[in-house]
């Protein structure tokens, strides 16, 4: 008996189912134009009302000219130095001693959110990355970073000053914001709200139509059907008549 109920309400899931794919696709132009909207919209506002931010990178270099390269320990502890250096890089004084050299008016966390530090795995390079919506005032701020943190981080770790070799460069390539994600996000977003919006109304939809709907919902049996097609041809054909 609990097979037959559970089988009842498997087929009950699926006719479900298969009328709302129905639905949908009836309804596919409306989800089309949404999903083409929704694109065009946020790919708009991308290219023509967004901020674009710019990015400039300056790289250090732990192991000096001092330094043997052929020594195995003195490659290990530059490799572990650069994670101290990392911490140092971003720390409130030497950001704020960078934001006093170059006059800028921004707080230490403002400055902060601007700042990237990367170190590619199995190398000595530190790599500070500045993002800014003036392309030539990253650049300043990434030099100068790279500058104050080169000759603050000898004297508090009392080592040699690493060596500045690749200071960054102006781009009029913006990397953010990036068009073609944003629009591909908008088209997802405008499809899955479409989607929903036409799958909610077909599901608070309780209206009978159909005689399955008679027996599902009021659990009655249909006796008869009236066809509406076949009353509408009756009416036309008795007005003709009556002409």
């Amino acid at each position: 008996m609990m097979d037959v109920n559970s089988n009842i309400e498997q087929n009950e899931i699926e006719i479900d189912l298969l009328e709302l794919l129905y639905v949908l696709r009836r309804r596919i132009l409306i989800i089309l134009l949404s999903t083409f909207l929704a694109a065009g919209i946020f790919g708009a506002y991308s290219a023509f009302l967004a901020t674009p931010i710019y990015e400039s990178t300056s790289r250090l270099y732990i192991l000096t000219q001092s330094t043997s390269l052929t020594s195995l320990t003195d490659i290990q502890v530059g490799t572990s130095l650069t994670q101290d250096y990392k911490e140092l890089i971003t720390s409130r004084s030497i950001l704020e001693q960078v934001s006093k050299n170059l006059g800028l008016n921004v707080t230490y966390e403002a400055l902060l959110q601007r700042v990237t530090i990367s170190n590619p795995a199995n190398t000595r390079i530190i790599g500070i990355s500045v993002q800014d919506v003036d392309p030539d005032r990253a650049k300043a701020i990434a030099d100068e970073l790279a500058n104050v943190s080169r000759d603050n981080i000898s004297s508090i770790m009392s080592t040699d000053a690493p060596s500045v070799y690749e200071y960054g460069y102006v781009t009029n390539r913006p990397v953010s914001p990036n068009i073609l994600r944003n629009t591909v996000i908008g088209a997802l977003l405008g499809a899955f709200l479409s989607i929903a919006f036409v799958s909610v109304l077909y599901i608070m939809d309780d209206t009978v139509k159909t005689s399955e709907d008679v027996e599902k919902y009021l659990s009655l049996n249909t006796m008869a059907s009236i066809p509406l097609r076949d009353s509408a041809d009756k009416q036309k054909g008795d007005k003709k008549k009556d002409e």
